[in-house]
């Protein structure tokens, strides 16, 4: 019988087959996509209602810093307000998908008050900015629950108590800008866990003990300040092994002692290297003059010995500061030093060196500047 029907169509067995399946499949697509449907629709209520209470959740913890924050003229008391959406809030920026707090600018605003736990509920925040204001108080640890963040500016406050080691969850920072505080205490060895640092400024504090050692191996800093602190330690002798990209180190105005490591012509990026006003001894390394992109080297007021390298000048063509003053640097100040045509500011005082002072030095652009004068 069923061959006959398959006569009767004049559709050989293969080719029915096939539209009987067809006809199987676009059946079974409508009631997939009905399905579908019927499923989508409250998923997207139920979505777009989680998105306006996660979004309000942002709003609560904003209402909640506005609450402990003075500033001239009111500027978040009549901004930050419930008859707009706090997207459109002064200093807040959110995501284009998922509209969720991404940002907070507050810089340079006369801020005062102090930086409630709320903000730890930020959870989409990818960059604080709360630096030139007059914010006081402990960093709350509900910070380190901002897990996407990938700048934090704090600088130029009044913040005090101790680096918190739960710095070291905000493993995507790539910014850590903590300078010109009250911080006391130690530098978390925690920092270390946050491999894609580039920038860190902890300086202008009221740090002390150790550096730890492990910060100067995170591959990925480009920008490291502890200037005016109380930190001590040496330097590690194979930091530059480790610091490819590092373009600023100023460790200025502290307690750091031993030599200079000599590894650190490795530093092949270094634009400004600052030891002024520490402990070190021994000589100035001749692995020195690899940083052919150097443009200030400052390492007065230390014990450094022995004599200025020759060709100094010749392997540093970018040099416009050198500052060498109070060590105990001796011999001949070499000719060569002529070569540094780019040199601005050049200070040598209070040294053990002998001799004449080289003709050659009044090729410098310090010189000529003076000359002018």
């Amino acid at each position: 019988m069923l061959s006959g029907l398959f006569y009767q169509f004049n559709f050989p067995f293969p080719t029915f087959f096939f539209l009987a399946l067809f006809r199987l499949a676009i059946m079974n697509y409508n009631t997939c996509f009905h399905l579908l449907l019927a499923l989508f629709i409250p998923c997207s209520v139920l979505c777009l209602a989680m998105t306006a209470r996660n979004l309000n959740s942002d709003q609560f913890a904003l209402l909640e810093f506005k609450d402990r924050i003075a500033g001239p003229q009111n500027v978040l008391a009549n901004n930050w307000t419930a008859s707009t959406s706090v997207c459109n809030w002064i200093g807040v920026s959110c995501g284009i998908l998922h509209k969720r707090v991404i940002a907070l600018n507050l810089t340079s605003m006369n801020l005062r008050g102090t930086i409630p736990p709320h903000l730890g509920n930020l959870s989409f925040l990818l960059s604080l900015d709360l630096s030139s204001n007059n914010l006081y108080g402990l960093l709350p640890k509900e910070l380190g629950q901002l897990h996407r963040l990938k700048i934090l500016r704090l600088s130029l406050n009044s913040l005090n108590g101790e680096i918190p080691s739960w710095l070291g969850n905000l493993h995507r920072v790539r910014r850590l800008q903590m300078e010109n505080n009250n911080f006391t205490g130690t530098i978390p060895q925690t920092l270390v866990n946050i491999s894609n640092l580039e920038i860190l400024n902890m300086g202008f504090n009221q740090l002390f003990g150790q550096a730890p050692s492990s910060i100067f191996k995170i591959s990925s800093l480009k920008f490291i300040s502890l200037f005016r602190n109380s930190l001590s330690g040496d330097l590690p002798n194979d930091m530059c092994q480790h610091l490819p990209k590092l373009e600023v180190l100023h460790l200025s105005l502290n307690e750091f002692s031993g030599s200079i490591p000599s590894s650190l012509g490795k530093c092949s990026n270094l634009k400004y290297f600052s030891l002024y006003f520490n402990q070190f001894t021994g000589i100035i390394p001749r692995s020195i003059g690899n940083l052919t992109r150097l443009e200030e080297l400052d390492l007065g007021l230390n014990n450094l010995e022995g004599s200025l390298p020759n060709d100094l000048c010749h392997l540093c063509p970018k040099l416009e500061g050198l500052y060498l003053d109070a060590n105990e640097l001796s011999g001949n100040i070499p000719s060569s030093i002529g070569e540094c045509y780019k040199l601005q500011m050049l200070s040598l005082l209070e040294n053990k060196f002998s001799g004449l002072i080289p003709k050659s030095i009044f090729n410098s652009t310090v010189a000529r500047k003076r000359v002018k004068e």
